[in-house]
């Protein structure tokens, strides 16, 4: 039996070469896929999230894993179909659907999301951004600050209800033009017409990919690359030429002027032509001979950036919602799909303000060094929906929702959501602006605190400032620490971020210097011992899980194995099958 590591290895080559896939199916057969795509999806929130069963990730078991392979085996396998619920859009409001599948087929269908990743993969446009590995938000935006300079219009598309308006039809076409195994094909066109339920009532699915489906992103991956390469090798070539721009007639005839005048000695005369010919654009801009156009994709977002004339950028637009409508069956959005002048207003792309800037009084080595430039900015209506959580009346306010935590929690909660948007926000040129939502959250942070000890703001500060180093030196934050006899303190933290742009930044989260991270596959190497890790007893042995520890620390009287999970900080515990049913029968194990 070969190893995981060898399937997807050798998938990705054949991927890379453009060779055809004839026996995926039979990939599923490998116990070793299914220990890898658990050991990936076990930690997950949604993992104790029972969809239309009570099915979840406690419970799972060697037997069950191969009584799925024996039901594929035998085609026999069926998705069910998903629970669907709704959930507010953090933009809009509204809701939209999302659906809540069965442990089994999360488990099925990440194993189908790792064989079609590693083979579609190579095969993947580099302007694409979105559900990939080593890229996200971050590649995407560097792509546009570094190389789009001279953009004139940007086109925001974007696609109606993509993931909900898929056309299976179309998708089942896509893959079988590179997957050429019919078992596999009938997996997927079964996982995508297993329906959901709403209010417990079945509703078919006729279109879009499965609501909540961990292979969801990669399947529309898979189709929206058809758009990429309409775009490369269609749209960039047809609106792409020349290499260089010709010379503006105007500014070459004034720096002659400028070169007479300073020859002559006529300093008042120079001044003028020099005022004059800063503010000509060295490079015809209207150029017949100079088009070009460039793209970046996330998920359903898409950005092009086109110099040249408006009208032909109109030309753009329409030919991609042609494509859209005619090969996919996509409508682009009629109200975010906008032409949006480059240099008088900003695009809206990931969450940033995207325009190319222009000043003719900024000079660097004798250059006018920012013309044509893109810059990336903090939204202000971002900074002013981030601001609000922490203000009531327009001033910083404690939250009475977390008062009662601990301080350390308090910190805690306060730190991870500012450093998640500072993060985010580190590519922005006014990166700065981010100062107003640190003072309103500092304050709010320290007026809980303040109120869950009856004490003042000032007290609250002076207890908790500290000192960190930075790349940039010494910064001011908030720490909160909880001592542990023979171990080093838990430590939580407010700011101390720099608010200076890293044209490099990548999200990152800050790890304790004394947390042991732990393989991956740690909970597939407990599970293959076949040791139960309350009593010791070797044979069959069930994960038993929980959603987190917190509901340990609360449980009444605290079992041996809610003591061990406790101790090992564990949401995990590998326990034979009767081990596991005093468990959930609530009894006390020894």
């Amino acid at each position: 039996m070969q190893s995981a590591e060898v399937v997807l290895g050798v998938l990705c080559e054949r991927g890379r070469k453009g060779l055809p896939c004839n026996e995926l199916y039979r990939q599923l057969f490998n116990p070793q896929l299914y220990l890898l795509a658990y050991g990936r999806i076990y930690s997950n929130q949604g993992a104790m999230t029972p969809g239309p069963t009570q099915e979840t990730a406690d419970g799972t078991t060697m037997e069950k894993i191969e009584a799925i392979i024996d039901a594929l085996r035998h085609e026999r396998y069926r998705f069910s179909p998903v629970r669907r619920i709704y959930i507010p859009k953090k933009s809009s409001g509204k809701l939209r659907p999302l659906g809540l599948p069965s442990w089994s087929d999360k488990l099925v269908g990440e194993v189908v999301r790792l064989l079609l990743e590693a083979y579609y993969e190579p095969l993947f446009s580099e302007c694409s951004h979105g559900f990939r590995p080593h890229r996200g938000c971050h590649t995407a935006l560097r792509e546009i600050a570094n190389t789009w300079s001279g953009t004139t219009w940007f086109i925001e598309g974007d696609i109606s209800d993509c993931f909900g308006s898929l056309d299976h039809s179309v998708l089942l076409s896509i893959l079988s033009e590179k997957i050429h195994d019919g078992r596999f094909l009938r997996l997927i066109e079964n996982m995508l017409s297993a329906g959901y339920l709403e209010d417990w009532r079945w509703n078919a699915t006729l279109s879009g990919a499965p609501q909540g489906g961990v292979a969801s992103p990669i399947l529309s991956n898979i189709y929206l690359h058809k758009l990429d390469q309409f775009v490369e090798t269609v749209l960039i070539p047809q609106y792409t030429k020349g290499k260089v721009r010709k010379r503006n007639s105007a500014y070459t005839k004034v720096e002659r002027d400028l070169a007479r005048a300073r020859n002559r000695g006529n300093r008042d005369e120079a001044r003028k032509l020099r005022q004059e010919w800063r503010r000509l654009p060295f490079s015809d801009p209207r150029d017949p001979d100079y088009r070009r156009l460039r793209y970046s994709r996330y998920a359903d977002d898409q950005l092009l950036g086109f110099t040249g004339p408006k009208a032909e950028a109109e030309k753009i637009k329409a030919q991609l919602a042609g494509f859209l409508r005619d090969e996919l069956k996509l409508e682009l959005s009629a109200d975010k799909t906008l032409i949006t002048h480059a240099r008088t207003r900003a695009a809206r792309y990931l969450g940033y303000e995207i325009i190319v800037q222009h000043g003719d009084s900024k000079i660097t080595d004798g250059r006018r060094a920012v013309n044509g430039k893109i810059a990336l900015r903090v939204p202000l209506d971002v900074i002013k929906a981030k601001r609000a959580p922490y203000l009531r009346h327009g001033t910083p306010w404690h939250r009475s929702a977390i008062q009662n935590l601990d301080d350390f929690d308090i910190v805690k909660t306060y730190g991870a959501e500012y450093r998640g948007i500072v993060q985010y926000y580190l590519l922005a040129n006014d990166v700065w602006r981010l100062n107003r939502l640190c003072w309103d959250a500092q304050t709010s942070m320290l007026k809980t605190l303040a109120a869950k000890h009856q004490s003042t703001v000032v007290k609250m500060a002076a207890k908790h400032k500290a000192k960190i180093e930075t790349p940039y030196g010494l910064r001011t934050c908030y720490e909160a620490r909880v001592e542990r006899h023979g171990k080093q303190a838990l430590v939580a933290r407010f700011g101390g971020i720099p608010l200076v742009r890293n044209s490099k930044t990548v999200i990152t989260d800050r790890i304790p210097s004394h947390q042991v991270t732990y393989p991956r596959k740690e909970l597939v190497r407990r599970l293959l011992t076949r040791r139960c890790e309350l009593c010791g007893d070797p044979g069959s042995v069930t994960v038993h899980q929980v959603r987190n520890l917190a509901s340990l620390e609360k449980h009444a009287g605290q079992p041996p194995w809610a003591a061990l999970m406790l101790q090992k900080r564990r949401k995990t515990l590998v326990v034979c099958r009767p081990c596991h049913d005093a468990i959930h029968d609530g009894q006390p194990t020894a």
